[in-house]
């Protein structure tokens, strides 16, 4: 599968993994699946160059996964830093996909501008967790019962990787 930048006609079928995930609780906040209308302005703001979305399709051209970076926080200084979200189809999930996706993504940041990828993840979501870990994600960050799921109170952890060493500058800043 190779993957490629996400275009208009995509949108229905992102948004479709999204709503997969929706039920679980294992991935995203959204209690209710998402229509594809709601989701315009998010797919818009990542058609600028530096914070693309990703599809990855199978042979038969079904979508089988899709990551994006976008803004981690929407000021200017804030541009080296993104997150990171990954989103696979049930069908594909538990083969290895996570690893291939997370590479390509990694290995494209610093030509993004990126420095610094984040990523917010439940705390129970051991896949995703164990995934970002052995890429070298560290716990920057942990939210306590910040999101009030149906079935339980969920943490967030914030992980954080940096894609360059600045220790020789460190005691400059």
């Amino acid at each position: 599968m190779t993957p490629r930048r996400a275009r208009q006609e995509d949108l229905a079928e992102i948004v479709a993994i999204y709503n997969s995930t929706v039920a679980s609780g294992q991935s995203t906040a959204d209690l209710q699946p998402v229509r594809i209308e709601q989701r315009q302005a998010w797919f818009d703001a990542h058609r600028q160059p530096h914070r693309p979305i990703y599809v990855w399709r199978d042979n038969q051209q079904n979508m089988v996964a899709w990551a994006s970076f976008s803004d981690y926080y929407p000021r200017e200084a804030y541009r080296i830093s993104a997150e990171i979200s990954i989103y696979i189809h049930e069908s594909h999930r538990g083969r290895g996909l996570g690893r291939e996706i997370l590479a390509f993504m990694l290995a494209l940041a610093p030509d993004l501008g990126i420095r610094n990828v984040l990523a917010g993840i439940f705390a129970h979501n051991a896949a995703s967790l164990h995934l970002f870990e052995r890429f070298g994600f560290e716990t920057w960050g942990r939210l306590p019962a910040v999101c009030e799921m149906p079935k339980r109170t969920a943490d967030v952890l914030i992980l954080g990787k940096a894609l360059t060493d600045h220790s020789h500058i460190r005691g400059f800043l």
